[in-house]
């Protein structure tokens, strides 16, 4: 999978922009503050409808404008034409001009894999930060995961506003509490189960890859969910046990919107064992255990963005993560300068120079 064109209107710091890139190595050069994020961040958005940086999707918007628009012709076997357009009144998804009305129904159709200096801190981060991450990458690859997430929110909210409605008149029956309680478990069992396969696939892969950049073997993913050996009766049981705590704080202290995984160096938190050093290629690995499993469920290659590394890690571990793909892999490389580079990364690689008032483009032979 490669994005051949990307056109930006009014995104950010750019009121209108057209690139056409290389299907293998793209570099984006240029001093902080002159827009290199923002052309990655405009690929992860136009594949995820979200982006990294930020919540607040009205801050994509030039400030000159109300409208943001990205358009990309995305090579996956077949070429396709992908746009988003972005306003105050919320966005809308097109794929060949053909507005898709379900945004968890364009989900899935680009796959990116973004490491970016926020990543290095996951092991370390709370567990939102890792379920967030989660939620992102498995949407990517099953676009039901999500339909199954945004229900489950759903009941939990509902399951919490009758919670506080409850405290409040304890004359309401527990009828409808039961209702909701019996559909987040459905929704939660089938989140847990699909979480469960993706953490087994990145522990087929990521002690490998460990290996390979540390010599060193032992490193594993443990999933941590209130679900874990849990049938559905058992789970009705636990919901019932919690019921005088969450009525008290109006709150479900219990389920899969608590999940989290750790990492894990033989029996040793690696938050704990490893050096920073290890951590980042611990991270590293994880990051390459997921292009597997993008390729292993997809069978073609996702887009990989590496964005601003350079001042976290060393020349060396950006071999690293480069040497391990094949020559079908797209990859865009953001910086502030090419000697971070060495010269088999910079061969054959399209180069995007950005200056106050240009962007410069030439093809590194």
């Amino acid at each position: 999978m490669q994005i051949l064109n990307l056109e930006m209107r009014n995104f950010r710091s750019f009121k209108s922009l057209n690139l056409e890139f290389s299907k293998t190595k793209n570099i984006i050069i240029g001093n902080n503050g002159l827009g290199k994020t923002n052309i990655v961040e405009a690929i992860y958005y136009l594949a995820l409808t979200k982006s990294f940086r930020t919540y607040d999707d009205s801050v994509l918007i030039n400030t000159e404008s109300d409208t943001t628009s990205i358009i990309g012709i995305i090579s996956n076997r077949y070429k396709n034409t992908y746009k988003i357009i972005l306003n105050q009144q919320g966005k809308k998804a097109f794929i060949d001009n053909n507005q898709v009305n379900k945004i968890s129904d364009y989900i899935s159709k680009i796959n990116v894999i973004l490491f970016n200096q926020e990543d290095l801190r996951m092991i370390k981060d709370s567990p939102s930060i890792r379920r967030k991450l989660l939620n992102m990458e498995i949407s990517q690859l099953d676009n039901t995961y999500l339909k199954l997430l945004s229900n489950y929110n759903k009941v939990l909210k509902q399951r919490n506003s009758y919670l506080k409605s409850m405290l409040i008149n304890s004359m309401i029956p527990t009828n409808f509490l039961n209702i909701l309680t019996e559909k987040l478990i459905d929704y939660g069992i089938q989140i847990f189960n699909i979480r469960k396969d993706y953490i087994n696939l990145i522990n087929e892969n990521i002690n490998i890859n460990f290996k390979k950049i540390t010599k060193k073997e032992g490193l594993f993913i443990n999933y941590i969910s209130d679900y874990n050996e849990e049938t559905k009766e058992s789970l009705v049981k636990k919901y019932q046990k919690n019921f005088s705590r969450d009525l008290n704080y109006g709150k479900t202290h219990y389920g899969i919107h608590l999940d989290d995984f750790i990492f894990y160096y033989n029996e040793y938190l690696a938050k704990d064992f490893l050096s920073e050093g290890e951590q980042k290629n611990a991270i590293i690995s994880f990051k390459l255990s997921e292009v597997s499993i993008f390729y292993q469920k997809t069978k073609t290659m996702p887009i990989l963005i590496l964005d601003d590394l350079f001042s976290e890690l060393d020349k060396e571990k950006i071999k690293r993560i480069i040497r391990f793909f094949k020559k079908n892999i797209q990859i865009f490389i953001t910086t502030t300068d090419l000697d971070y580079l060495d010269q088999k990364t910079l061969s054959n690689s399209k180069i995007f120079k950005l200056t106050t008032k240009k962007i410069e483009v030439e093809n590194y032979e």
